[in-house]
């Protein structure tokens, strides 16, 4: 035995070495930026305060909970009118919540400077020729220059199933129902007035902006991006460790499992660099589990970026994930078509087996009973078939594990007890709503 966990020992070291040239610098923190602690700690509490929802009833915090790696736990998500937290969470009155047509997307070193698109279809881009940089979905103009991560918080606020809720709830529903995001008179301008109608808000908002300076919707999306960033800042994983030079900090299976993924798997292909995302779309075949985004001929489809685009080309394309914290935000697939890492790695190890024997069905899932929907997502696939062993899945789950970062499992600041709205926290009020 020993002399058989020598010879395996011997080997991943020189997996290792052979590839050495090829495995990406350690994550640096000097891609973040470097927020004050006073818009840090604000943005923690506006993060969890539900007074940022149409109806006060769900924070940022509700879907993005540390619980459970800064998603929700579940495959699609439950928004606005739902109670609960994670998988606990549950419609009280039938009809009463919409079931979410993709899985809510973990919030791991987003501010980093290399993410220059956030959202599962790439909606939200860097884009040099747009207002102010960046490119917004139609009707939400931006009215100031924000980050990027800033300009992705704000997009939840207003969107009727997430967080503002239905028209005739509620005055920012409203507003948003009549197509009124911005301006004076937008569904941004009557948030910022609910914060700003909140005395512990409004004075330590002008901490940061003086005493003269108007509260702006701006002002409370980069409160938000502030605390993602300091919060959830994930560059501390033993993979980590391992390229700054401690051998010792990845085990066997886990140097097993990092050759195969920058080696045979060709993970890297897609998962490349510090954060492992090459930041681009691809289809992969995912099979199309839950209500569809409305697209495509019977309004069954999630076209993805196609959506955005236009183009038929772009079709079922969606955003390659970062894996940092992966093994911590199951489950995976832009609509969490798998509940576990093996497999999702057996659906990228072979996507037409994958999609042929996924087992949803039924009316909750419409497109997967479509013969015609299941062949265009098909056709769509760009990632070839590369068969796996067991004893390789296993090991690509062992090397994915090693990627954790330990501070993420909570926050460096974690969930604040009460905030100033006085309205409960995610997770703190009964049922854990």
């Amino acid at each position: 035995m020993r002399r058989w966990a020598a010879a395996f020992g011997l080997w991943s070291l020189q997996a290792t070495l052979s590839l050495a040239a090829d495995l990406p610098d350690p994550a640096n923190r000097v891609d973040f930026p470097i927020p004050g602690a006073t818009s840090v700690l604000l943005g923690r509490d506006l993060f969890y305060d539900p007074i940022l929802s149409g109806n006060r009833n769900i924070a940022c915090g509700t879907c993005h909970n540390p619980r459970f790696g800064t998603s929700d736990g579940v495959a699609l998500s439950l928004g606005e009118g739902a109670q609960g937290l994670g998988p606990a969470r549950h419609v009280p009155v039938a009809g009463s919540a919409a079931r979410l047509s993709r899985n809510t997307p973990a919030l791991f070193n987003l501010s980093a400077g290399e993410f220059d698109r956030l959202f599962h279809d790439g909606r939200l881009a860097r884009a040099p020729d747009a207002r102010f940089g960046i490119a917004m979905p139609e009707g939400h103009r931006l009215e100031r220059p924000v980050s990027l991560l800033a300009a992705q918080a704000l997009l939840p606020l207003v969107a009727p199933h997430e967080m503002a809720g239905e028209a005739g709830e509620n005055v920012i529903a409203d507003a948003v129902a009549q197509g009124r995001i911005a301006g004076l008179d937008g569904a941004w301008q009557k948030l910022t007035e609910r914060v700003a109608d909140i005395p512990d808000y409004r004075r330590r908002f002008t901490w940061l902006i003086g005493p003269d300076e108007p509260l702006h919707i701006t002002h409370i999306a980069s409160a938000l991006a502030d605390f993602i960033a300091y919060e959830f800042r994930a560059t501390d994983s033993p993979f980590d460790a391992f390229l700054a030079g401690q051998d010792e900090a990845l085990r066997n299976e886990e140097l097993r499992g990092m050759a195969l993924f920058y080696g045979k798997a060709g993970c890297d292909a897609c998962h490349a660099g510090a954060f492992q995302t090459d930041h681009r779309l691809h289809a992969i075949g995912v099979p199309p589990i839950g209500p569809g985004k409305g697209h495509g001929p019977r309004g069954l489809a999630d076209h993805g970026l196609g959506h955005v685009t236009g183009r038929t080309k772009d079709r079922y394309r969606f955003r390659t994930p970062s894996l940092r914290n992966v093994a911590l935000t199951a489950p995976y697939g832009h609509n969490g078509a798998y509940e576990t890492l093996a497999d999702m790695i057996r659906h990228h190890a072979d996507p037409g087996a994958g999609l042929a024997s996924h087992p949803a069905e039924g009316p909750a899932h419409p497109a997967m009973e479509d013969v015609d929907e299941l062949l265009a997502v098909y056709a769509a696939n760009t990632l070839p078939r590369a068969p796996l062993s067991e004893l390789e899945v296993a090991a690509l789950v062992a090397f994915l594990g090693a990627l954790t970062d330990p501070v993420s499992r909570e926050g460096r600041l974690g969930v604040p007890e009460t905030v100033p709205s006085g309205l409960p926290v995610p997770g703190t009020g009964e049922n854990g709503s």
